[in-house]
């Protein structure tokens, strides 16, 4: 006749005009058979979002580094750059500030301006570590949610259409 694993709320036959809404229908073979596939689909749905979260993290993580690796590339080459202009700058200062043969005190002044510039530096950095954050699984933090929300509503038809779960 009927297979156990067909009878749901809905279909017709499920539930009798008798049966009080929402409580069980069928024999306890079939409550039994439909527990086991709930438990199932949810520990299913459990590793998904798990994978979901590490692929998430995965992602920001390796264009993190990519980003990185690129920059610290254009760091080596900057940091060349700026070692030739300001061996050129002390030796400018001495030769327009200071008299005769003291060309140390031109390279005296670009490193007070280089410490003054770096502690400025070293504090917006500061500020900008301090005030960021760590990556996190947003879609998979969304996703848990609408789930938590689908299944706690009287009503989870009307969670399906929810605008977040349009990513």
């Amino acid at each position: 006749m009927a297979d156990h694993g067909t009878n749901r709320p809905g279909d017709s036959g499920a539930v009798s005009a008798s049966a009080p809404p929402g409580g069980p229908t069928g024999s306890p073979d079939a409550i039994g058979h439909a527990l086991t596939d709930v438990t199932q689909k949810v520990q299913l749905l459990v590793r998904d979002e798990v994978e979901l979260a590490k692929a998430e993290v995965s992602a920001k993580a390796s264009k993190l580094g990519r980003g990185a690796a690129i920059g610290a590339t254009a760091g080596v080459f900057v940091l060349g750059a700026l070692l030739l202009i300001l061996h050129g700058l002390s030796w400018l200062a001495w030769y327009l500030l200071f008299p005769n043969d003291q060309f140390f005190w031109g390279f005296f002044l670009v490193a007070a301006v280089l410490l003054v510039v770096a502690a400025i530096a070293g504090l917006i950095a500061y500020r900008s570590v301090k005030a960021g954050s760590p990556p996190t699984p947003q879609l998979a933090i969304d996703e848990a949610k609408l789930i938590k929300e689908t299944v706690s509503s009287k009503d989870p038809e009307s969670t399906v259409a929810h605008p977040e779960a349009r990513h």
